[in-house]
């Protein structure tokens, strides 16, 4: 009966907690038969008295655990919300997995960017896992006797309409040996994610932080089994229970923290180089500044470079934009052939031409300072921020 009462204020609470307050009521059930036996002989004095004694405590004790079902209320829901949305089906799209060695050839549309895999889903709406390697020709259809445009890896983005031919890997994925696209496509692909922030990037970073995160959230779930205790808490340990709660809400608010900051990228090193009038060479200084932020970058823990070229107001815009490709084209391949970066670590260059310019053009010195590549070494913020620690009250056992 008492478990029921229990249940009836919350239908969440687990069963030990329902089993610790149905001790305490039985308690305050005995006790009342105790005074309903004394009811008969309550002409005495004495013993009148020691009826009202026992009467206001056991309305106390009573009290006390309804108060206590009502307290725990918010962290039985939060369990019960938190496993709910557990077992809730999700809605994934069919995948494909490919057998080791088997040829395939595959046309779609890019739907997700990691550092050296995309997936492409077809018309049927079947995702396809595409494995990029060293061996990979990625060009463009077309050109000049059809052999169309070499292309580097890295632009490959995501809406980008293509078609790969490849064979099985050993973990069911494809491993790319032609990838084909058109210009026009690509140009599409190009202007969607021109200025974008490396998003991909950033969801690849926090797979990693799932498996701590699931972890976390496994203490969470712990704490409520030390709520089984809840009945020596009633008899005198009541603001041991309160400091238990605070630390499991302490707990959740760390997580939902750390969470939040696994999509949030920032600068940890910038540096940039100058080019001389209508050139892409790269001079001695530029070489420096170059070897010195590359040792930063490869030092640094789950890093990405965004490279950005830029020129002066001299000259077409037209122009103006190809120069920049080419200065920003030339800072990676530096990077890549004299510090061994790989290409999953940089985000697509992009030439911004004479765009956002740093310093006015009307001067010699301006003009000077316009004629750049920008270089940013960009970490998930996430992995720089402490996993948060559960640290019960030293009193919870009182």
């Amino acid at each position: 009966m008492s478990t029921s009462l229990v249940r009836l204020v919350n239908p969440t609470f687990s069963k030990s907690v329902c089993r610790s307050a149905d001790n305490l009521i039985q308690e305050c059930i005995v006790k009342l038969k105790i005074f309903r036996r004394g009811q008969g002989c309550a002409s005495r004095p004495k013993l009148r008295s020691e009826i009202r004694i026992m009467n206001a405590k056991t309305l106390r004790l009573m009290a006390l655990a309804f108060g206590l079902a009502l307290a725990l209320s918010p962290l039985a829901f939060g369990q019960n919300s938190t496993q709910t949305a557990n077992n809730a089906p999700t809605d994934a799209s069919r995948a494909r997995s490919v057998s080791s060695g088997q040829k395939m050839k595959i046309k779609g549309v890019v739907v997700k960017r990691d550092a050296d895999t995309f997936t492409v889903r077809d018309l049927n709406g079947v995702d396809t896992v595409v494995r990029l390697t060293d061996r990979t020709s990625v060009k463009s259809s077309g050109g000049f006797l059809r052999s169309g445009t070499n292309y580097g890896q890295t632009n490959i983005l995501r809406g980008l309409n293509l078609e790969v031919e490849g064979h099985g890997g050993s973990s069911g994925e494809l491993e790319a040996d032609r990838v084909r696209f058109n210009d026009s496509d690509m140009r599409t692909a190009r202007a969607v994610e021109s200025r974008a922030t490396p998003l991909e990037e950033r969801a690849s970073a926090s797979e990693g932080r799932l498996s701590e995160v699931e972890q976390n959230a496994q203490k969470l779930s712990g704490q409520l089994d030390e709520l089984a205790a809840v009945s020596n808490a009633a008899r005198g340990g009541a603001k041991a229970a309160q400091q238990t709660a605070d630390a499991a809400v302490a707990g959740v608010n760390a997580t939902n923290d750390r969470i939040s900051a696994l999509d949030d990228y920032v600068p940890q090193e910038t540096a940039a180089v100058n080019f001389r009038v209508g050139s892409s060479v790269l001079n001695p200084d530029a070489k420096t500044k170059l070897d010195e932020i590359a040792t930063k970058a490869l030092n640094a823990k789950g890093y990405v470079l965004e490279v950005t070229g830029y020129a002066d107001a001299t000259g077409s815009t037209a122009r103006n934009r190809a120069l920049s490709q080419r200065r920003a084209d030339a800072v990676i391949r530096y990077l890549v052939e004299n510090h061994q970066i790989p290409l999953r670590r940089i985000v697509t260059p992009y030439g911004f031409g004479e765009s956002n310019p740093v310093a006015d053009n009307k001067t010699r010195e301006g003009r000077t300072q316009n004629r750049r590549v920008e270089v940013k070494v960009l970490v998930n913020k996430g992995l720089t921020q402490p996993a948060p620690t559960m640290n019960p009250s030293s009193g919870s056992g009182q």
